[in-house]
């Protein structure tokens, strides 16, 4: 039996920076030699990224920068509640990360809102986050607070600033494209004679909780860090979380108001449905009353009998068809006039 292969650790780190006074230290490096060089130098900070790391891959930079086990298990399985955690010198933060798919006709097969989910391990000399999913990558903030060394001196708490702003940037962009379709939902709902679905506005009430779920639970969080939780985060980057709590905020309010607005939507619907089968009942009603009418005459001049009203007269049967007519006609007028028909 063939020994079972171990991928190397540099197959799930995405990058590995070092940073002294905001600037990115030139050259390629492992975790345990940045982690060195930071430490011989008195300075700076480390920063590694990951992607889906398995527990054996992990587990080589926890030793190093000794990872609280718990923190670790969490950054491996994934499918964590926004939150933050403080072990001794270090904070584990957990953020999800939101994605709009969208498509023109919502069914319960496809997801309109992907999630997925960023680790953040925080301490004073490094950074390292644990990536799930195939959105909102971090090399654009990486690349951002390269080009902002002011920034990126505040240290390794700068970097945490920058991820969660992102991702609750990303949640605006979110909102916004989902206000959309809510708004072209909510037009055909109340336009005469439309044919909206109640499963389309199923499907987006359950996209609209995914994304609370993602939303409302990082409040407590964020609201930590500007309240001086720990001292890893400096006075000057609480400031930054206080305009990133403010967002939050924002986004939270507004998908409040989406799950309030869906309700009433589905309610709309449902009696547009109701309304709609009231009226085919008033149809069907007013067609069968009728129909009855020719078929109570031919029923009883179908039972045979020899001594009927006009039975042997010449003009009895075209009286009949007049009479079943006239009735008829009356009727259809009486129920177009009700509006039945």
């Amino acid at each position: 039996m063939l020994p079972k292969l171990r991928v190397p650790i540099s197959a799930y780190i995405v990058d590995c920076a070092v940073y002294v006074d905001g600037h990115r230290l030139p050259g390629r490096w492992t975790h345990d030699r940045a982690l060195a060089e930071v430490r011989r130098r008195g300075d700076g900070f480390v920063w590694i990224g990951m992607h889906e790391p398995t527990d054996d891959q992990i587990t080589g930079i926890a030793e190093v920068f000794d990872l609280h086990e718990l923190a670790v298990e969490d950054a491996v399985q994934a499918h964590q509640r926004p939150k933050l955690e403080r072990y001794e010198d270090m904070l584990f933060m957990v953020l999800k990360t939101v994605c709009y798919v969208g498509q023109a006709q919502p069914t319960a097969e496809h997801e309109l809102v992907e999630t997925g989910e960023v680790m953040v391990f925080l301490g004073p000399d490094f950074v390292v986050t644990v990536r799930h999913g195939d959105h909102n990558g971090l090399h654009d903030v990486r690349s951002k607070l390269e080009g902002d060394p002011e920034q990126l001196a505040l240290g390794p708490a700068a970097v945490l600033h920058a991820i969660a702003d992102r991702i609750v940037d990303t949640y605006l962009e979110v909102v916004e494209a989902i206000e959309d379709d809510i708004d072209e939902m909510e037009a055909r709902v109340f336009t005469p004679r439309s044919t909206t679905d109640a499963e389309q506005i199923y499907v987006m009430k359950r996209e609209v909780l995914d994304l609370r779920r993602a939303v409302v639970p990082l409040g407590p969080p964020l609201r930590k860090l500007t309240e001086g939780y720990s001292a890893l985060v400096p006075h000057e980057v609480r400031s930054y979380f206080r305009d990133v709590d403010d967002h939050l905020v924002t986004v939270t309010e507004r998908v409040g108001g989406f799950d309030e607005l869906l309700t009433t939507l589905v309610n709309a619907v449902l009696a547009k449905i109701t309304m709609r089968q009231n009226n085919d009942m008033r149809k069907i009603t007013s067609y069968a009353a009728m129909i009855s009418v020719p078929t109570m005459i031919a029923g009883i001049y179908g039972m045979n009998f020899d001594a009927m009203p006009e039975l042997h007269w010449k003009y009895g049967y075209p009286v009949v068809l007049l009479v079943i007519a006239t009735v008829c006609a009356v009727l259809f007028r009486v129920f177009r006039r009700n509006q039945w028909l």
